[in-house]
């Protein structure tokens, strides 16, 4: 092998390595940071459902301060610049606003429906504004 065939070698695992590192970033890094918001979804989730076994009825909550009073639940402001609760009496939507992780989520939403089924168990479902390769699976 010459040295010229050496340079090619390290020039291609070079190029290689700057698209692993740039597809790494984009996919991984962004959907790290969103696990802190649906961690804080999925509590909020809980006492949600606590609450509707309670009453019968989804609660309602404009924002993150009424989250907090009604359901005692605290949302930490790091990843989530807002949060509200749609209720009523056959579902609910927690929608969180997501800032601070990457341009392609900032200001974006991400919801998490419930609806009851015919025996009264609670079904979860993701939605929202962000990218579908983003949002959690389940």
């Amino acid at each position: 092998m010459t040295l010229i065939e050496i340079l090619i070698v390290i020039a291609i695992i070079g190029i290689l390595a700057s698209v692993g590192i740039a597809y790494y970033r984009s996919q991984y890094i962004v959907k790290a940071r969103l696990v802190e918001v649906t961690n804080t979804m999925s509590v909020v989730a809980s006492s949600v459902a606590r609450y509707y076994m309670d009453s019968d009825v989804f609660p309602t909550a404009g924002d993150i301060a009424a989250i907090r009073d009604s359901l005692g639940v605290s949302v930490p402001s790091g990843r989530i610049s807002s949060m509200s609760i749609a209720g009523g009496a056959a579902s609910g939507i927690i929608t969180a606003t997501i800032t601070g992780i990457d341009s392609r989520v900032d200001t974006r939403t991400l919801t998490l429906t419930a609806s009851t089924d015919a025996n009264g168990a609670i079904q979860w479902s993701w939605g929202g504004t962000v990218p579908s390769n983003y949002q959690p699976n389940r």
